[in-house]
């Protein structure tokens, strides 16, 4: 069966720190004239997806917040959100207000950041985003997605929450743009694998028609939704384990690599 459509994670794959590999963006402009959709498949909030969606000049479906969201820039509108319990949500907050972290949470369409200090050595802050000392939980906008580094927090969080909302929420680990590995928390129902076959949906396809391209552990439900699954080279042994096939590095254009081989042989 043809691919009709990629779908692509940011960090550790498409990205490079905040950059985009430049054998990427070639191989994105071919895919795009050979008429297939690529969709951006993040961790990262959907303000973050539509800068680079416009960097590369797609406008294609954004499947964001590790599978909370899906989002059309074309209308504006979300084929699929799904957001924290609020319970989760108040537990989760409390071990972040008592314990040195960096806590990236997504509401709508904004993002607020808590971290030590008074946020001044915060560099990097988008206009969605801004800086808080405490987390504070909002009935009326619960989060999609809370991102968490910091071991004594992760561990903590683990410990207490893990096992009693393991039925309510995912806790994944991912990469963030440092290279760092982080917690990404979202609701049971949103993964990245549920959200790609709601966007297969919307765009009329089947994700068996769309090979999907990550490195880390949030990654693997799309990968076994997708009817082809990328690894990047220097992804761990469980994400590389449910691929399909293994590219190269992120930093050697791993995701042009597979691009390349697709648009070459029609295949993987």
């Amino acid at each position: 069966m043809a691919i009709e459509a990629f779908a692509i994670d940011l960090d550790g794959t498409l990205l490079v720190g905040e950059d985009i590999h430049p054998a990427n963006i070639k191989a994105i402009q071919r895919a795009k004239a050979a008429g297939i959709h690529v969709m951006i498949a993040t961790a990262r909030w959907s303000h973050i997806a539509r800068r680079i969606g416009a960097e590369l000049g797609i406008n294609d479906l954004i499947v964001c917040c590790s599978g909370a969201q899906v989002h059309d820039p074309a209308t504006g509108l979300d084929v699929f959100d799904h957001r924290l319990p609020a319970d989760f949500t108040a537990a989760l907050f409390a071990i972040c207000n008592e314990e040195r972290c960096v806590a990236t949470v997504t509401f709508d369409d904004h993002v607020e950041v808590k971290m030590d200090g008074d946020g001044s050595n915060f560099a990097g802050l988008g206009d969605e985003m801004s800086f808080t000392p405490q987390l504070s939980a909002k009935l009326d906008n619960p989060p999609r997605i809370a991102a968490i580094q910091g071991s004594g927090c992760v561990a903590r969080i683990r410990a207490e929450l893990g096992d009693v909302f393991a039925q309510t929420v995912n806790i994944f680990d991912s990469i963030g743009p440092t290279g760092k590995i982080i917690i990404t928390i979202t609701a049971k129902a949103a993964t990245k694998g549920a959200a790609l076959n709601a966007a297969c949906a919307h765009l009329g396809i089947t994700s068996v028609e769309v090979a999907a391209f990550g490195d880390a552990e949030n990654d693997i439900e799309m990968f076994k939704a997708a009817g082809h699954a990328v690894a990047m080279g220097q992804a761990d042994a469980l994400t590389k384990e449910a691929a399909t096939f293994v590219s190269l590095p992120h930093d050697e254009g791993g995701v042009a690599h597979a691009i390349d081989r697709i648009l070459t042989t029609g295949g993987l």
